[in-house]
């Protein structure tokens, strides 16, 4: 990274990222703010003083979405930095798939000199579904940017709160596997709550680095799988206090891990839920018949919220006993709203907890939906952020965000330039309360599942009967500065209208104002277009099990992608270029210096010498001269050493030659690169659906420092009247800005 001005270790925060399974805004009682539910009954709340705590002293996001609302595709989202119309291979329910081999958070922040480490909940590894060695798994944790791994590989098993007491679900161990590094210690763990465990290891792992590596900072992310599934409990009270002497210990000796590993496991109920009145009058006035049963899930689920609180509050005080709270950036987040699926215990006999009820607590706050919906509740998850000193405390944003945001902010933490495969935009100027800083991001989601969407006696009017099917919503701002929500379900074709909510003051997406912006339609199809595209969704069948493939397509998936009309423009690309190495193909304008960069126009970018130790951007449009729903595209560099480019079409992925790139190669449209296990001739080659006319494109390219170097693009448009195009050099004449 010679030649860059990249921050000195000293002077980068440590990163904490706390991330729960299935909590919804509703789970949280802030003292304000927040997006609890405010409606006419008297719906009890969940004790949850230090996430309170946290507000108060840090910034609430009220308008931070998930990248999709169930748990696979939005962690893969997550940590690859892209919304789900750039996910490559975990999309829907792919569950256990491998997460294409590219930068994640993880790689990010250890190039940038980061430690890195994942406690908890992974799910997203691959090798056989539901399962997955160090060995047979090809995204495991350690290969994709992570230093250090203690938790659950396979989602299944992660959602057993105890791994050794409870059935186990994994084909390949034959138990449900917590891996410490490369070793599997289920055995070791008797009693083990999973809130504990990885809260208590996540200390040790912290403690231990600070001690051993002061002058290094660290990446922590803590994948906790409460309060989702099964309603499993703890065994015992949480132990008083926290941070370095108190709270839940690391131990370390099999049989007794943990300080907790004590009573009988899944028991103990926190007493203000166990002894509760309110609660009992409640649930026989709300849920009738049903009340016991609906009260013992809730007892349950609270007490695992509680829980959970718990846990943040005793890491909160370790960075505190640690002196690094002042240097540490902490996000608490959910990976989608909350659940309804079965809480039982199926193995132990008269188990009463049957399954979450998420309209007791009223757990998707303001909102109507939850897991599996893109409605606000299944969509828009609780975010807190802590940082004492760094951002703006005691704040509260409607800024809206989502997920792949944090890649952008953490490299901006981390002093490095955003990859440009990355969808986010930094959120720090809104953490600081500097609005007017503040870049507009991309909220975009889709995803499918088959069914309607559930009832709850809450839920507003327009809910009623309503599918699911295929969804997909984008945000939008509309002429008035607006921040706009368009949401499609049980789609049907390209051409299905949107709807359009003003969630800022209906939550609830209860009033469509679509009827009032007629003019906005095709705007809307034109922008998710341009925001997303389809993959060749390749399965292997040799793989057995192994649930590898890019499972997804889309019924708007062939549409053509419109060219941008009304433009007048001249002969050439806009290139600017700066000397300095980078150790990915970034967003030009996060390299520091960019703003200095002059812009010149050249003829097009074969023409062009790269110096070696460059970073040049071109900039302008290609005009595509036929419809076609198969353009192939082709980039070569020259064979020089950490030579890699990364090609934008309008806002979406054209050429990924970054990361895995091999100088002297072609890479293509095609998303095969970075996924593993793929069948190269069986890859489906979709190529690109365009529309004839002008198309707005972005070329960078990262020089290696041995040599210069020119490119080759190239293209093609696919088979016509059964032939196929040749494939020849984009001609000159096709460039313009």
């Amino acid at each position: 990274m010679a030649g860059c001005q990249f921050l000195y270790a000293a002077e980068k925060p440590n990163i904490v990222f706390i991330l729960v399974d299935d909590m919804g805004w509703g789970d949280m009682t802030l003292k304000k703010g927040g997006m609890a539910a405010n409606s006419g009954r008297k719906t009890p709340r969940i004790h949850t003083p230090r996430l309170a705590e946290i507000a108060e002293g840090g910034v609430q996001l009220l308008r931070h979405y998930t990248a999709a609302p169930v748990c696979a595709p939005a962690r893969a989202s997550l940590f690859s930095g892209v919304h789900q119309g750039h996910a490559e291979v975990i999309r829907n329910n792919s569950f256990d798939s491998a997460l294409e081999n590219s930068h994640t958070l993880a790689s990010v922040l250890r190039e940038a000199g980061y430690a890195t480490a994942l406690i908890g909940k992974w799910g997203i590894g691959g090798g056989n579904e539901s399962g997955g060695t160090p060995e047979s798994a090809a995204a495991w944790p350690t290969k994709r940017g992570f230093d250090y791994f203690f938790g659950y590989h396979n989602h299944l098993a992660g959602h057993r709160h105890y791994p050794k007491e409870e059935h186990a679900y994994d084909p390949d161990t034959g138990m449900n596997a917590i891996w410490d590094g490369n070793e599997m210690i289920t055995p070791n763990l008797d009693n083990c709550y999973s809130t504990d465990l990885f809260t208590a290891r996540s200390k040790k792992w912290i403690t231990d680095h600070v001690r051993k590596q002061p002058d290094k900072p660290f990446f922590m992310a803590l994948t906790l799988i409460a309060p989702h599934a099964r309603l499993g409990i703890p065994s015992t009270a949480y132990p008083k206090g926290g941070g370095l002497n108190g709270g839940v210990q690391w131990i370390g000796k099999p049989g007794k891990m943990i300080n907790t590993a004590t009573g009988a496991w899944d028991s103990y109920i926190d007493p203000r839920y166990a002894n509760s009145r309110k609660l009992e009058q409640y649930a026989q006035e709300t849920f009738g018949n049903n009340a016991s049963r609906a009260l013992e899930s809730a007892r349950r689920h609270a007490t695992m919220i509680t829980r959970v609180d718990d846990a943040v509050g005793d890491i909160i005080q370790l960075l505190k006993d640690l002196r690094i709270d002042k240097n540490t950036f902490l996000v608490f987040t959910s990976d989608n709203g909350p659940h309804d699926e079965p809480g039982a215990v199926p193995w132990r006999q008269n188990h009463p907890a049957v399954a979450q009820n998420p309209a007791f607590f009223r757990s998707y706050g303001r909102m109507d939906g939850i897991k599996r919906d893109l409605l606000e509740g299944g969509l828009r998850v609780p975010c807190l952020v802590y940082a004492p000193g760094m951002i703006k405390k005691g704040s509260i944003s409607d800024f809206p965000c989502q997920f792949h945001d944090w890649m952008a902010t953490f490299a901006d933490l981390a002093g490095v330039p955003k990859p440009m495969r990355c969808d986010g935009v930094s959120l720090l100027p809104t953490l600081r309360g500097q609005k007017n800083l503040q870049k507009d991001g991309v909220v975009y989601s889709e995803y499918f599942f088959g069914g309607g969407i559930a009832q709850y006696m809450d839920y507003a009017p327009n809910k009623q009967g309503r599918k699911r099917g295929e969804q997909q919503m984008i945000v939008f701002r509309s002429d008035d500065g607006r921040y706009l929500k368009a949401l499609r379900t049980a789609i049907g074709s390209d051409q299905d209208p949107f709807e359009i909510y003003d969630v800022q003051k209906d939550p609830q997406e209860t009033t469509n104002l679509a009827d009032q912006m007629p003019q906005v339609q095709q705007q809307l199809q034109t922008a998710v277009l341009y925001n997303r595209r389809a993959y060749d969704y390749v399965r292997d069948p040799q793989a057995g099990r192994r649930n590898n493939g890019c499972g997804g397509s889309r019924l708007y998936d062939m549409a053509l992608v419109p060219a941008q009309e009304g433009l007048n423009t001249a002969p050439g690309l806009q290139m600017r270029r700066l000397m300095v190495q980078t150790p990915w193909v970034p967003e030009f304008d996060t390299i520091p210096g960019a703003e200095k960069a002059a812009a010149t126009v050249v003829p097009e970018p074969a023409s062009v010498e790269l110096p070696a130790g460059s970073v040049t951007e071109f900039h302008g449009f290609l005009r595509i001269p036929n419809d076609g729903n198969h353009w192939h595209f082709y980039l070569t560099l020259d064979k020089v050493p950490g030579t890699r480019a990364y090609m934008k079409m309008h806002n979406f992925q054209l050429v990924d030659a970054d990361a895995n790139y091999i100088p002297g190669t072609t890479a293509t449209e095609s998303s095969a690169a970075n996924t593993e296990e793929r069948i190269d001739e069986k890859s489906g080659r979709r190529g690109i659906p365009l529309k004839a006319g002008l198309h707005e494109i972005r070329l960078t390219v990262v020089q290696g420092a041995d040599a210069p170097g020119k490119l080759r693009l190239e293209w093609n448009r696919g088979p016509v009247g059964g032939q196929q195009t040749p494939r020849v050099n984009i001609p000159a004449d096709a460039y313009s800005y």
